[in-house]
């Protein structure tokens, strides 16, 4: 209802409805950007291929900064490219053989392509590194992989092994109870809804705009 007088009054102040509905559209998209986060930024695109092609040109000039390949990678997964990420992270690894995050990076772009014997095993030492790294999305990924290879023993072993570390990440929950779904454990996903929303509500408030889009995702879903 409040749409529809909103609309109406502003349809009233500009006196075309085709200029009211885009003002609309653009003021409801800029309360979800500030407060809620359903919708994606219409301008991240545009920043991560500024900063691809920044790290690039770095790299030209010093391709052994370490950090700057690892950047690049991580904004060459956002863009789903995950051949060239793959080659960034592998020339980063000598450096790096102790960091979890990057054995867990590097894993899940082996699964995205389709390799599944050197995502499993890159994924595996980044959890014996570090058992919660990136809040236990490494679990996830390699879960959906086994599915997607119907391996369901190997992928209910790692949702077992990714229900002990506590994490902390409202997406992941989220995104656990999708996965709960697709395997027809209905009793299940619903308690992984309800511990996305419980884990919200024990965060911090400085924290939550960052975790509420999954809140209130999992509220639809039971």
């Amino acid at each position: 209802m409040s749409k529809i007088l909103g609309f109406g009054l502003l349809w009233y102040l500009f006196g075309n409805p085709f200029i009211a509905l885009i003002v609309l559209l653009v003021i409801l998209y800029w309360i979800d950007r500030q407060f809620i986060g359903l919708t994606p930024s219409i301008f991240r695109p545009f920043k991560v291929s500024r900063s691809i092609a920044r790290l690039r040109n770095e790299l030209r000039l010093n391709p052994h900064n370490t950090s700057s390949k690892l950047d690049l990678a991580r904004f060459l997964i956002e863009k789903k490219k995950y051949h060239e990420a793959i080659q960034w992270l592998t020339d980063a690894k000598p450096r790096m053989e102790d960091s979890a995050d990057l054995h867990a990076e590097l894993g899940i772009c082996y699964l995205k392509i389709g390799d599944m014997k050197q995502g499993e095993e890159l994924i595996n030492q980044a959890l014996l590194l570090n058992p919660r790294v990136k809040y236990g999305e490494p679990y996830l990924r390699l879960a959906e992989a086994y599915v997607s290879h119907n391996e369901l023993d190997k992928a209910f072993a790692v949702l077992e092994q990714f229900s002990q570390i506590n994490s902390s990440s409202c997406e992941a929950y989220y995104r656990l109870g999708i996965l709960y779904q697709s395997l027809g454990k209905q009793d299940e996903a619903k308690q992984a809804f309800k511990d996305t929303r419980q884990i919200y509500s024990s965060l911090p408030k400085y924290s939550r705009k960052q975790q509420r889009k999954w809140a209130i995702l999992s509220s639809f879903k039971g």
